[in-house]
C-alpha cells in the first residue's frame, strides 16, 4: 500500500464529483434547503388546521364556541352552512366541520344532552388524530364555563410540576433540524461512494486503473475518505450556518466531538455504499436497491422513534446498523452536551462495525474486480 497512491486518488474523485452538477446540487440541497424546509415544516403537530364551523343556533354559547378556535392550532373558523360543508370537505377546504344544532343552549340549559357533531378529513392523518381530541377539548371547556357561569378552579389533588430538559421550549424544529442533517449524512455517504463506483464502471476507468500498480485496497480506501470528507465537511458547514444560524437552533455538545463520531459512522456506511454498488449494475438498480436499504437504516435506527418502543427482535438487529449507535451518540452530545465518557461505547461499536462493513466490501469489491 502507497499512502501517494491512496491520496492521489482520492483527488482524482474529489474532481470528478466537481464535474458532476446533478451530485453538487444533491449535497448542496440536502444541507440546506432540506434541513430548512423539513425543520420548519414540523414546529407543532396542529399547527393553522382549517376548521368550518356551521352554526345552526345562533345563540352566546355558540358564538362562544366560535371563538375560541384561534392560532395558531386552528386558522380562524369559517362559518358555512349545512348545504357547504360537504361540497368543502370534497374540495379539501376544510380538515374539521363543527355542526351545532338548532336550540342547543336551550337544551343545555334544560338539563338535556344536546349532540355536536364534528365531521373529520381522515385523510390528513395527523391533524385528524390529534385535532380531534383538541377541538373536544375545547368545546368540553366552553361548555362546561358556560353551564357553571364561572370558570372552573378546583384545587387539583396533585400538582405537576414540569421541567422539560435540553429543550425547554418543546420546540420541534429544534429536534427536526438536527435529525435531518443526521439521516442526511447515513443517506449522501452511502449514495456518493456507490455512485463514484458505478461511475468508474460505466466510464470504463476502473480497467485503465486495474493495469496501473495500485490495488483494489488503494481504489477502494481512496473512495471512502474523499467521499467521506466531503459529506463531513458539508454537515459541519450545514450545523454551523444552517442549524445555528438560520434556524437559531442551540446545540449543547461538543461540534468536534459529534464530527469524530461522525467520520468512523461515515467509514462505515461509505464502506455499504462501495458493497452495494458492487451488487449492481447500473445506477438505476443501484438507487432501487438503496431504497430497500436505507429507509429500514433510518426507520428503525432509533431517530424517529425511540428504539424501546420497537420489538426486542428489531432492537437486537439494528444493534447491527453504523446509523444506529451514530444516532445514539449523536442525540447524546448535540442535544445533552454528553462528552466521551459517555458516548465511547457508541464510538467503539462504529469502529468495529465498520471495520466489518470495509472489509467485507473489500472482498466484494476484489470479486467484482475478476
Amino acid at each position: 500500500m502507497r499512502v501517494a497512491n491512496i491520496v492521489n486518488l482520492g483527488f482524482k474523485e474529489l474532481r470528478g464529483l466537481g464535474r458532476d452538477p446533478m451530485l453538487l446540487l444533491l449535497i448542496v440541497y440536502a444541507f440546506t434547503a432540506a434541513i430548512y424546509t423539513a425543520a420548519r415544516a414540523m414546529p407543532e403537530t396542529l399547527n393553522n388546521a382549517p376548521i368550518a364551523i356551521i352554526d345552526e343556533d345562533r345563540s352566546p354559547l355558540s358564538s362562544r364556541i366560535t371563538g375560541a378556535f384561534l392560532p395558531p392550532y386552528f386558522s380562524r373558523p369559517e362559518i358555512i352552512t349545512a348545504a357547504e360543508m360537504d361540497r368543502r370537505m370534497d374540495a379539501g377546504l376544510d380538515t374539521f366541520a363543527l355542526d351545532i344544532p338548532p336550540n342547543f343552549q336551550r337544551d343545555l340549559l334544560a338539563g338535556k344532552v344536546p349532540t355536536i357533531q364534528l365531521n373529520i378529513d381522515a385523510t390528513r392523518m395527523t391533524q385528524a388524530f390529534s385535532g380531534s381530541g383538541y377541538v373536544q377539548s375545547i368545546v368540553t371547556a366552553e361548555v362546561a364555563e358556560f353551564s357553571q357561569r364561572y370558570r372552573d378552579t378546583s384545587v387539583q389533588p396533585v400538582d405537576l410540576v414540569l421541567r422539560a430538559r435540553f429543550n425547554p421550549e418543546l420546540n420541534k424544529t429544534w429536534f427536526g433540524a438536527v435529525m435531518n442533517v443526521i439521516n442526511n449524512i447515513t443517506m449522501l455517504s452511502i449514495v456518493l461512494t456507490g455512485a463514484a463506483l458505478i461511475r468508474e464502471r460505466e466510464h470504463g476507468t476502473i480497467e485503465h486503473l486495474l493495469v496501473m500498480p495500485i490495488t483494489p485496497f488503494e481504489i477502494m480506501i481512496s473512495k471512502v475518505w474523499s467521499m467521506g470528507l466531503v459529506v463531513l465537511v458539508a454537515s459541519a458547514l450545514s450545523l454551523s450556518l444552517v442549524v445555528q444560524g438560520l434556524l437559531s437552533v442551540p446545540i449543547e455538545g461538543s461540534v468536534p466531538l459529534f464530527l469524530a463520531g461522525a467520520a468512523l459512522h461515515l467509514f462505515a456506511t461509505t464502506s455499504l455504499g462501495i458493497f452495494l454498488a458492487t451488487i449492481t449494475g447500473s445506477m438505476p438498480q443501484f438507487g432501487l436497491l438503496l431504497m430497500m436499504v436505507l429507509l429500514p437504516l433510518q426507520v428503525l435506527s432509533g431517530g424517529m422513534t425511540p428504539r424501546e418502543s420497537m420489538p426486542e427482535a428489531v432492537q437486537l438487529i439494528m444493534l447491527g446498523a453504523p446509523n444506529t449507535h451514530f444516532v445514539m451518540l449523536a442525540q447524546a452530545i448535540l442535544y445533552r452536551g454528553a462528552g466521551l465518557g459517555v458516548v465511547w461505547p457508541q464510538f467503539l461499536a462504529l469502529a468495529a462495525i465498520g471495520s466489518a462493513l470495509f472489509i467485507f466490501a473489500l472482498g466484494r469489491f476484489r470479486e467484482s474486480l475478476k
